[in-house]
C-alpha cells in the first residue's frame, strides 16, 4: 500500500469563501501513482469546511444563502464570551462538514460528471490549511 499527503495552503481576501480545488487534489493523486484507493480531503481548521457538488456559480450563491440562514453573523452566540466573534463561522462548518473522501479508479479521481471538490472558508483573511492524503495501491 502506497499513500501520499500534501498541505494546501488558503489565505482568503475574504470571511467567507469557496474556491475549487478539484484541480489541485487530482494533481496530488496523479503525483501519487496510485491506481485503485481513496483521497481523503480535510479541512485543518474549524471554521472552514470541505464539500463535493456542482461547479456552477449560482448554486455556490444559494449554499451560501442557505448556510447564512441557517448560521447567521450574531453577536449573542456564547462562543463570543471567549472573546471570538466567529460562532456563526463553527455553526456553517458543522453544516458543511469538514472532509471528503473521493475513490481513485484507474488513477483519476472517480468523481460524478458535475461533481467538483470544494475548500469552503466561513472565517477567513488568514492563513488555513487543509491535509489531501490518497491512500491505496
Amino acid at each position: 500500500m502506497k499513500s501520499k499527503t500534501e498541505y494546501l495552503w488558503f489565505d482568503t481576501a475574504r470571511k467567507r469563501e469557496y474556491i475549487n480545488i478539484t484541480g489541485e487534489v487530482e494533481e496530488i493523486v496523479r503525483a501519487s501513482g496510485i491506481q485503485e484507493g481513496f483521497v481523503l480531503v480535510s479541512a485543518m481548521h474549524i471554521t472552514a469546511g470541505v464539500y463535493v457538488n456542482d461547479a456552477e456559480s449560482g448554486l455556490i450563491e444559494d449554499i451560501d444563502e442557505w448556510l447564512e440562514k441557517l448560521a447567521p453573523y450574531r453577536r449573542d452566540y456564547r462562543h463570543h464570551r471567549t472573546g471570538e466573534d466567529n460562532g456563526d463561522s463553527h455553526l456553517k462548518s458543522l453544516l458543511i462538514h469538514h472532509e471528503v473522501i473521493v475513490p481513485i479508479t484507474a488513477g483519476q479521481l472517480d468523481l460524478g460528471t458535475w461533481q467538483q471538490i470544494y475548500y469552503a472558508e466561513f472565517d477567513g483573511q488568514r492563513r488555513k490549511r487543509l491535509v489531501v492524503k490518497a491512500i491505496g495501491e
